[in-house]
């Protein structure tokens, strides 16, 4: 029987699964191929691993991989309900916990290899960890869709390490876990006008992310957001590559200076801190955050079991 090991965590009440033996052999090379590599060629291990029966629609999965770029800790490609992720965050919060955990890595700072690039991380032991993200930027300003049964709707494209389509919070809905079915509607529905107006990333990219943004429940943080996922979850930490593709927005509008701390919620609650330098066009943004260990275990894979490999939309 097939066994892999993995380790779970949250990240604000996000999970990530990290698959720290028994995937497949995705040889060498940069991230990015080897990110191709699995796309084609182990989906069904990527289902197996983070859907049903084993997982569920908002679990992200880190395989563990042997870095390309010189002078990293480790390497990762990161995945969901639907597929590769270039970045994510939250995991990578995760990722840097179950590495101390593990003794692979000692307090302080490294760097991780990802398909997008590698990001550093600073981690001095315990729950919190600092994450220095790809550089991010802001695409395109004040792009107005029309959105079905809602209206024109107003946002910025913007890089975070994933693409986003930020926008306001519409009057009528509340940033609560309560309201998660009609934010979730209402997030669906912008990304299909995004895609029937062919507003897209940079080089054609599809924008799989909608960050909706509104003001924070504790009046000592700056804003809170809900973050629609590309399978259709909601992310239920203030998302790591959302607030970095929001720091590249408030930095484009000058509404935040270089260093200044930016308090994001998620739709739980959970705090990330944010701040950036300018990095050329664009900004390198600083999140922190705190992960928590919840389970460490070994999938097993039954031949006999028609749903093996979980179970896809």
């Amino acid at each position: 029987m097939q066994r892999v090991r993995v380790i779970d965590s949250h990240t604000g009440g996000e999970p990530t699964r990290v698959v720290v033996s028994g995937g497949p052999d995705l040889g060498t090379g940069p991230l990015a191929a080897r990110c191709d590599l699995f796309r084609r060629e182990f989906d069904r291990f990527r289902s197996a691993v983070v859907n049903e029966p084993r997982g569920s629609d908002v679990l992200v999965g880190a395989l563990l991989v042997e870095p390309h770029e010189p002078g990293c800790a480790a390497g990762v490609i990161y995945f969901n309900n639907v597929g590769p992720l270039g970045m994510c965050g939250h995991a990578t919060i995760g990722l840097a916990v179950t590495l101390a955990h593990l003794g692979r890595t000692a307090p302080g700072r490294y760097r991780v290899d990802t398909p997008v690039g590698p990001v550093v991380v600073e981690h001095r032991g315990g729950p919190t960890v600092g994450v220095l993200n790809v550089p991010s930027y802001r695409h395109a300003a004040g792009v107005v869709v029309p959105v079905e049964g809602v209206g024109p709707v107003t946002g910025d494209v913007a890089w975070g390490g994933n693409w986003f389509f930020l926008t306001a919070v519409p009057d009528g809905l509340r940033l609560d876990v309560g309201s998660v079915g009609p934010l979730t509607d209402y997030a669906l529905r912008v990304r299909a006008a995004l895609e029937r107006a062919g507003v897209t990333g940079a080089g054609g990219a599809p924008i799989d992310h909608i960050e909706l943004i509104g003001p924070p429940a504790d009046p000592n943080n700056n804003a809170r957001n809900f973050v629609l996922c590309p399978g259709g979850a909601y992310d239920r930490s203030p998302c790591g590559t959302g607030t970095s593709a929001k720091l590249a927005c408030l930095a484009a509008d000058g509404k935040l200076k270089p260093g200044a701390v930016w308090r994001q919620e998620g739709i739980l609650g959970a705090v990330f801190e944010g701040r950036y330098e300018p990095a050329g066009s664009g900004i390198s943004p600083h999140i922190t955050g705190t992960a928590y260990l919840t389970a460490e275990s070994d999938l097993l894979f039954d031949p006999a079991d028609p749903f093996r490999m979980g179970v896809r939309a």
